[in-house]
């Protein structure tokens, strides 16, 4: 697959945006967010993700050490992506992707 563009969206497309991601590397993970979240990540660079519409109805929500901060639609509450040093892509927001076809692999954040 490897890097390629995709489109995205919260549930009730009050945000979009693109990014380029190579959903070859994504990650699940357990700890008390994602694992209640379900979500699917892949990982870029911030300068790859470019929010188009509805950055002002995204909310920020941080925890554990605070260093990566979970954006999620104020209306909808879906969190497409989330932004710290790198951006977080939940592949489930994005257009044409089945997450579910993804090869995953697993990390124990409730460890950390």
């Amino acid at each position: 697959m490897g890097e390629r563009r995709y489109t995205g969206s919260c549930q009730c497309g009050a945000v979009t945006f693109e990014v380029d991601v190579d959903l070859d590397v994504t990650r699940t993970c357990n700890c008390s967010r994602c694992q209640k979240l379900g979500a699917v990540w892949g990982y870029t660079a911030l300068d790859k993700l470019n929010i188009l519409t509805g950055e002002d109805a995204l909310t920020t929500y941080t925890f554990n050490r605070h260093q990566g901060r979970h954006m999620f639609c104020r209306t909808c509450g879906i969190e497409p992506f989330a932004m710290g040093s790198i951006a977080v892509i939940n592949a489930n927001c994005l257009d044409g992707v089945d997450p579910r076809a993804l090869k995953p692999v697993h990390a124990d954040g409730r460890a950390v």
